[in-house]
Parts: C-alpha cells; structure tokens; sequence
C-alpha cells in the first residue's frame, strides 16, 4: 500500500485532460491531489471522476485557482462559498478535504496523520525590509501581477490576508490536538515556509504563496513529510529532518516532452528517498 500526491493538474488544458485518463490504475493505493485541479467544480468533478475508481482513496486540497470566480460564471460563487462548492463535489465522490477529520495512514509503519490544509497566503512572503502593506506594489514594480487580484474573492472575510488569518488560526487548533504519538503528513497547496516560495523567473511572485504563520509547522506539529504544490518546481528536498515534496504537474508545455503522466505521481509513503544536505531536482 503506497500514498502518492500530484498537484496543479490544470485540466481546463485538453494534454492534461488526456493525459489523467491515461493514467494507470492502483487500486491499493491513495492519492493526494495538492490543489490546482482548474477552475471550475466542473474541472474537480472530471478529476474525481477519473481517478477515483484508480485509487482506493483520495484526499484534495484547494489552490488559488479553484477559487477563482470568473464574471462569466453563472454560479457566482465567491470566497467561503466557492471553496464550499468544491468541498461538496468532494463529498460526492468521498474524498477527503480539510473539512474532514484527518485520518490515520492505514499502511505499513508507524502512526502517520494525513493532514489536509487550506490556508491560503497573506503577501508575508517578501523580504524584511518590505512591509506587508506594501508588499503587492513591490510585485508589481517588477511587472508581476497574479490573477488572484482578479479573481480571488475572499466574502465574507474583509481581505484574503484576513481569510489566511482565520484559516491558520482554525487549522493550528486542530493540528494541536492531535494525539502527541502520531507523526505527520502535512498536505497543503502553497509552500508553508518563506524561502521555499523560490521562482527564479519571477522571485516576487512570492508574496502570492504562503504564509509566515507557518513556518515553523513542519517542526511544530511532528512532520515526517511536507507536500505542496503551486510553484511548478517538482522538487524534493529535506531540512529539519523533514522531507519536502513540491509535486506539481504543471501546464502542458512545463512537462510533455519530459515526463509521462505516471511518472509525475510523487511516492510519499513508504520513503523512496534518504535525507541529503541540498534539494535534489526531481522532474
């Protein structure tokens, strides 16, 4: 029994479409589906429907892109009430959300909690001379602007640095009181610590990609393994004693021609890989 993760499939692109129905069967297994799916519940539902009868179980988290509310969408959905909407397709299929108690990893080895996170970002992710308030015109005096600016409603919350407040707040409650025996799998889209939101061709698109509340997660609350998504980077690197894995698929130009569709699922459990000092591409 193995627990495998892929994130940002982005099935609005047909190759990634095509690609996830070729992807091969293991019903044995789980699967964690890091957010990023596409934008619409329709998007979510042609995922589930095609992967959930190849797993035994999947567990998905949201990306920025699932909440994006388009002005054509004739649902009109926005902020808590899209994320809602994506939770109930979910729920259909029986694949577990933040919004579901965590659950213990039925594999081999010792007492694992998969933990699935929704906790957006809050523009902390820039340099410390930058102050938060400023932090989205120092973006964009490099030319970066992301569509979440667009698109990304946070209703009812007054702004997503607010949304990303109650979201860590809410979270760090529960990931306190789980029992103290049991290590962690922490599942999250965006990258939980600073200096892991690394993109070289546009570094300031980093205020877009997590939270500074979370740094200290991975020691925090006991993690074996930390899988995220969002950067398209396929990376796995270690720090703390901990194994991060970034395990993006990315738009079809970031990876036809290099990989195949099976060979973009990232292995979290058991281990395949052993601690080294420096991050190690994969991809």
């Amino acid at each position: 029994m193995k627990l495998y993760a892929i994130s940002d499939l982005h099935v609005g692109a047909p190759e990634n479409r095509q690609a996830l129905e070729e992807l091969s069967p293991h019903p044995e297994d789980w699967l964690i589906v890091a957010g990023d799916v596409g934008e619409t519940p329709e998007h979510l539902e042609f995922t589930l429907r095609t992967l959930t009868p190849r797993f035994r179980q999947l567990l998905w988290v949201p990306g920025n892109h699932e909440l994006w509310s388009h002005p054509k969408d004739p649902s009109a959905l926005r902020g808590e009430a899209r994320y809602q909407k994506f939770v109930s397709v979910c729920d259909k299929y029986g694949v577990l959300t933040p919004e579901h108690p965590y659950p213990r990893w039925p594999g081999e080895g010792p007492p694992r909690i998969i933990a699935p996170l929704f906790l957006l970002y809050d523009y902390s992710f820039h340099p410390d001379e930058i102050r938060d308030e400023d932090a989205l015109q120092w973006a964009m005096d490099s030319g970066v602007l992301c569509t979440d600016e667009a698109l990304l409603f946070p209703d009812p919350y007054p702004s997503r640095a607010a949304w990303c407040a109650a979201r860590c707040e809410q979270t760090r409650a529960r990931l306190e009181a789980l029992p103290a025996d049991c290590s962690t799998i922490l599942v999250n889209h965006f990258p939980l610590r600073r200096h892991h939101a690394r993109l070289p061709r546009i570094p300031r698109f980093s205020i877009w990609c997590g939270t500074r509340r979370t740094d200290d997660w991975h020691q925090r609350f006991r993690a074996e393994v930390v899988v995220t998504g969002h950067l398209h980077i396929p990376l796995t690197f270690w720090e703390d004693g901990v194994r991060f894995e970034e395990v993006s698929l990315g738009y079809p130009r970031q990876w036809q021609g290099r990989r195949a569709i099976d060979q973009c699922l990232r292995q979290i459990l058991p281990a395949t890989t052993t601690p080294t000092p420096t991050p190690i591409y994969r991809g």
